[in-house]
């Protein structure tokens, strides 16, 4: 059983990249089901007026730091992390090992062409068509039952859903039950935006030093203004709050 410490009121999973990708392996060899989530920065803040979003995240069965300030909050309260396991680095890796083991992958999320892209590139890239099936983010709740049975359909065992949080969380915990044969259902954000080149990535070293919000902000400043300065001065306090408790 893997170990997990509590953040936020978040069982978060004390596993690295290649430990997570290897947990999910193991699902699919085994037709088992595993629901993959992550924790932020963003997250933790929305969770604190969401207890919905809260509960669906508890209700995965591996949830990883996203973020790199997650991480480095989980040392400040002696709960330390091995490292970051980033939804996009993860979803590259897992498509990697769909590749090598011939499993199949269902998108759902993002607009039309950027889905497209996504799935158009991933064939290309690995030379066979891994990507079984893929729908747009943009639906009304009367057509959630048609995608679900198109997910079935498509006998993917791997579902990434890009739409935003909360939704992403509320969506797979509603269905995963009607998706037995689908062995990892995984959240993954904007990420379907990186991949297709609408949007770029920050360089490694921004990465490595927890600047990838500041990147995106200079990208999209009248977007993104709010969830990062509002935001972040929300995640401090947050921290600030959590010592005094555990000091207590």
């Amino acid at each position: 059983m893997t170990h997990k410490v509590k953040l936020f009121e978040v069982d978060v999973d004390v596993l690295t990249m290649n430990q997570t990708v290897d947990k999910i392996d193991n699902a699919i060899q085994n037709k088992q089901q595993l629901v993959h989530n992550c924790i932020n920065a963003n997250k933790v803040v929305l969770m604190e007026n969401d207890r919905e979003l809260r509960k669906s995240l508890n209700e995965a069965d591996i949830i990883s730091a996203d973020g790199q300030a997650i991480v480095w909050s989980s040392r400040l309260f002696g709960k330390s992390l091995p490292e970051r396991v980033p939804g996009i680095d993860l979803m590259e890796n897992l498509m990697g090992l769909a590749a090598s083991k011939g499993y199949k992958v269902f998108l759902l999320g993002a607009k039309e062409n950027i889905v497209e892209k996504v799935a158009r590139h991933y064939n290309l890239l690995f030379k066979i068509p891994i990507v079984s099936g893929f729908r747009n983010g943009y639906f009304a709740a009367e057509d959630e039952q048609k995608i679900i049975d198109e997910i079935n359909n498509s006998k993917a065992q791997m579902l990434f859903v890009a739409i935003p949080s909360p939704q992403k969380e509320l969506f797979i915990n509603k269905y995963r039950d009607q998706l037995q044969n689908v062995s990892l259902l995984m959240g993954v954000g904007g990420s379907f935006d990186v991949i297709a080149g609408s949007v770029s990535r920050a360089p490694r070293w921004m990465q490595q030093l927890g600047l990838e919000w500041f990147y995106r902000l200079i990208q999209e400043p009248g977007k993104m203004w709010k969830r990062y300065l509002i935001g972040n001065f929300k995640y401090v306090f947050i921290n600030l709050k959590t010592l005094l408790n555990l000091g207590q």
